[in-house]
């Protein structure tokens, strides 16, 4: 067997935190977990504030280590995470699901978000913000020159 069909068929495991491997950085883990395509992603989502370690703001350097709570804030949910493992590499969904827990309070918000997303839209996210565009304008234009009006007269 060649070393290119070797490593295709390898499956990465979550490491066992040896001395050497306690912690990893928390970009890294987050692309290794799966929750963004790259690290860059995960690094610019960080650096928003949009992810806390323990409570605390973080920075993209920041070691993350088992039994750390994550906390993600996404549009239209905020998961928080106990961290089991620090993966090797990325690898499948299946493999990065290890990685972490959920909390039980993060899943029934989730459960509760999804509930209220099947009976409608909320109106504010509905809302086009910003000009209106030159079609627009000429929409609301032949409109006003087709509705009638009692100050027409």
């Amino acid at each position: 067997m060649t070393r290119m069909t070797m490593s295709r068929h390898a499956t990465a495991q979550p490491s066992a935190a040896p001395a050497a491997a306690a912690d990893m950085r928390l970009d890294k883990w987050l692309w290794v977990a799966r929750f963004f395509k790259t690290r860059g992603l995960a690094a610019e989502e960080v650096d928003k504030g949009r992810v806390h370690v323990n409570g605390q703001a973080a920075k993209p350097a920041r070691s993350v280590r088992v039994n750390d709570t994550i906390e993600i804030r996404q549009p239209g949910s905020v998961r928080e995470l106990l961290v089991l493992g620090l993966g090797a590499m990325r690898g499948p969904a299946t493999v990065a699901r290890t990685l972490y827990q959920e909390t039980e309070a993060s899943i029934r918000a989730q459960q509760q978000a999804a509930e209220a997303r099947k009976f409608g839209v909320e109106p504010a996210n509905a809302q086009e913000l910003g000009r209106p565009t030159k079609r627009d304008r000429r929409d609301l234009v032949d409109w006003q020159r087709w509705s009638a009006s009692v100050d027409d007269e």
